[in-house]
Formats: structure tokens, C-alpha cells, sequence
């Protein structure tokens, strides 16, 4: 029986790639103490009104319990404020602080400085494809959560 090489794999491929991009972004994002699962869930509550947990979560594909851990982290930063829905007593909202309002943009830099290094030695119609290849893909797959490791 002929076993293939791991490098004969697709997948293989597909991940040393993203292992070198995440892993470079979150040298990149540790230099600002914040962490790739941090910064996305700034990213998602940016330009947002406060938001339950629970619809944080569903919006993050991440689990309720996941969520909290992640909010009380970046609330012992003073990045997300944590407050009494208005619509419901027993119920929470969670929302970015004006510290990380203005601090999701230069995150945001950090995002596409990562992809330009990472991607610059492809031609911009190679990065099309890639991107639509890949989009295409997550799509097929059903694939709806927000990848953060």
C-alpha cells in the first residue's frame, strides 16, 4: 500500500499558509498586548451598538461561555464596557470603550499590513483568484464562524 507524503496534500499547503500569516499577525498584535481573538471581537462590535452576548456569539460562531472569558479579558483592559441592557434589567450589552473605538482602526492597519507582507510576492489577479478560490470554498463548507486560532 502507497501512503502519500503529507506535502502531497492540499491541505497541507493550505495550512503552513495559515499558520504563517495568523502566526505573524499575532506577533503583530502582541506588540499592542492585544490577542487574534481579541482584536476580533473588537472588529465585530466596531461600528456597532451595544450588543447581548449571546448575539456576539452567534455572530462569532464562538460559544456563549467563550464569549464571556473573551469580554471579561478585554474589559480588565478597559477596552469593552460591560452594562445593564435598557431594554431588559436581567439582561447585559457589551460595547467598545472610546479607547478601543480609537484603537480598532490601527488594529485594522496591522490586518492589512500583515496580508500585504504575507501575499506581496503574488500578482494582484493571483490574489483574486486565491481570494475567490477560498471564499468559495468556506461557502461550499458551510463555514459561518470567525476564525480565531
Amino acid at each position: 500500500m502507497t501512503v502519500p507524503d503529507l506535502t502531497d496534500h492540499l491541505g497541507y499547503w493550505l495550512r503552513q499558509v495559515s499558520n504563517h500569516v495568523s502566526h505573524a499577525f499575532a506577533r503583530r498584535l502582541a506588540a499592542e498586548d492585544v490577542t487574534v481573538a481579541e482584536w476580533a471581537m473588537m472588529r465585530v462590535l466596531f461600528g456597532q451598538a451595544p450588543m447581548a452576548p449571546s448575539r456576539l456569539a452567534d455572530r462569532m460562531g464562538l460559544t456563549r461561555g467563550a464569549v464571556t472569558k473573551l469580554a471579561d479579558r478585554l474589559i480588565a483592559k478597559g477596552l469593552i464596557a460591560r452594562a445593564a441592557n435598557p431594554e431588559d434589567a436581567r439582561a447585559q450589552t457589551l460595547a467598545l470603550t472610546h479607547q478601543a473605538a480609537a484603537f480598532v482602526p490601527r488594529l485594522a492597519a496591522l490586518a492589512d499590513a500583515n496580508d500585504a507582507a504575507c501575499f506581496a510576492r503574488l500578482p494582484d489577479a493571483d490574489r483574486e483568484a486565491l481570494a475567490r478560490i477560498l471564499k468559495d470554498l468556506v461557502r461550499h463548507a458551510g463555514v459561518t464562524g470567525i476564525a480565531i486560532d
